[in-house]
């Protein structure tokens, strides 16, 4: 099968093109950059692409596209969000094999979904950002990347908050004897057959790698801050027969998905820490825990003291029968540094270890990115953001013209699909660039009292929630602050009422300085 990484085309192709340029003159100026090349950046792509926009160019630092699934291969890598809610409405895929579907087969359907729209010639692989910056001259972006230069009317940042790994510091690391990775850039030379494996990590990522490794190590040591809050994964394969009436009739898909969706809604209650369903989930987890745990020490070291939801919670059926097997040790505190092939705990407890793997997280709160983006007066996207990331309707950001950040501040769900959240960006988008066109192809930036407002709002929003008030330090409050600044604070549906659709009156128009620059 061909995908999109066998071709490495690096040139887009615009039939739209910007007024007095023939087509194919400059390939590097096009009317839409897009960063990133997973859920988000390829969603805005094909919606571009079924529009009849052909000017877009989907920039990618990576040699494939995917994002997460692409980088995630760690063993035992899979969605913990049903199959048929975490792809696109508008491309639903009648042969997922399973209700939670492994990470090579959602890699898959991202390549099979950017090979049948048409993307292929629109992509720039190998192309890592090295600086975007807003031209107050010409009104537009100018990109510096490894791919080359580029210059866009539009820039969509499609990066995600699960694209740049966290890594601690941890004294001797670099003097470690054996081998070392971390999960989301998993080396596939690394075998844990026989060799005495230590995991950094009790998240989404390593519920899954550490009965991986349990299996196939001969010794294994979880290194554990912070017990994970694990409840019963169902397990469901779909049939043949499923799968073929999947195919015959796409609204069986549908209806699938809208019971999915509203199950998924359900649980949202919890989050507001509201009873009976908080202590439904307390419930469910702890009998899950007692059922696959009969040593009461170990029980007590797994055992939570924050709520539910306060960080992600798990779904896993094998996930404490591996930390309860004779040949793991849980570790009950962080590692604190490293001595050739000693890893030491917190707790001053010695490991010799032959391979160690951080299942650390990501850089969320700060993302790389904004580093390297620059808008009105220069001003560093990094430095708008230094009190937590902003952004208008979570979408754009005041002081950075036509630009539109997908999956960025405030998006992220606790419960449900981050596919409805990117659909429902991209329809802001499509909208702005809609009313910009109608509007002598107005530059659009925010009002800043109007994102003032909105943040206010999902601060608001956030009070009282098992994010904010749960009792646990999580990867989705800003350090510096403590402000909820990953999480949408409400129901997904709300999400799309409320920031579905572009809303002109909170926009201000900059002053058109291409004629006087021309």
């Amino acid at each position: 099968m061909t995908t999109t990484a066998d071709t490495h085309i690096t040139t887009p192709t615009p039939a739209n093109t910007e007024p007095g340029t023939a087509p194919g003159n400059d390939p590097t100026r096009v009317k839409t950059a897009i960063i990133g090349s997973g859920f988000a950046g390829l969603a805005m792509g094909i919606r571009l692409k079924r529009r009849g926009d052909e000017d877009f160019l989907i920039i990618e630092r990576a040699s494939d596209l995917g994002g997460t699934w692409r980088d995630n291969t760690y063993p035992g890598v899979a969605c913990d969000v049903p199959s048929h809610l975490y792809s696109f409405s508008f491309r639903p895929n009648p042969d997922w094999t399973s209700l939670f579907s492994p990470g090579a087969e959602i890699q898959e359907y991202l390549r099979e979904c950017a090979r049948e729209e048409g993307l292929t010639p629109h992509f720039r692989f190998d192309a890592a950002l090295r600086d975007a910056t807003w031209n107050e001259r010409t009104q537009r972006w100018e990109l510096s990347t490894d791919g080359g230069e580029v210059e866009a009317r539009y820039l969509i940042m499609a990066t995600g908050h699960l694209a740049d790994e966290h890594l601690p510091e941890v004294p001797g690391l670099e003097g470690f004897t054996g081998r070392a990775c971390h999960s989301a850039r998993w080396d596939p030379s690394i075998r844990l057959e026989g060799l005495r494996v230590g995991i950094v990590g009790t998240g989404a990522s390593a519920i899954q790698l550490v009965p991986e490794a349990q299996q196939a190590a001969r010794e294994l040591v979880v290194f554990q801050r912070t017990p994970a809050w694990v409840i019963p994964r169902p397990v469901k394969e779909y049939t043949d027969g499923e799968r073929r009436m999947f195919r015959r009739d796409p609204s069986t898909i549908r209806r699938v998905r809208e019971e999915l969706f509203w199950n998924q809604e359900n649980t949202y209650p919890a989050r507001r820490g509201i009873d009976p369903y908080l202590s439904g989930i307390k419930a469910m987890a702890a009998a899950h825990l007692a059922a696959q745990v009969q040593d009461e020490a170990l029980r007590e070291k797994l055992t939570p003291h924050y709520e539910p939801g306060c960080k992600r919670l798990l779904l896993s059926n094998t996930y404490y029968p591996a930390m309860a097997a004779e040949n793991t040790t849980v570790e009950a505190s962080a590692l604190a540094s490293v001595q050739g092939s000693t890893a030491v705990a917190a707790s001053g407890a010695r490991y010799d270890l032959d391979v160690l793997i951080f299942a650390t997280g990501f850089e969320a709160a700060q993302p790389p990115f904004a580093r390297l983006v620059h808008g009105l007066g220069g001003v560093n996207l990094a430095e708008h953001w230094s009190r937590g990331m902003r952004a208008m309707d979570s979408t754009a950001v005041a002081g950075y013209p036509n630009l539109f950040s997908i999956n960025g501040p405030n998006t992220s769900l606790g419960h449900n699909s981050i596919v409805y959240i990117i659909e429902s960006q991209v329809e802001y988008i499509l909208g702005a660039m809609d009313w910009a066109a109608e509007h002598d192809d107005a530059v659009l930036t925010p009002i800043p009292e109007r994102e003032e407002e909105y943040v206010a709002q999902i601060d608001r929003k956030a009070r009282g929630s098992v994010w904010t008030d749960g009792g646990c330090d999580s990867w989705y409050l800003d350090p510096r602050t403590g402000r909820l600044t990953l999480i949408w604070p409400d129901f997904g549906y709300a999400f799309r009422e409320t920031n579905g659709t572009f809303h002109p009156e909170r926009f201000e128009l900059l002053p058109d300085r291409t004629t006087a620059a021309a």
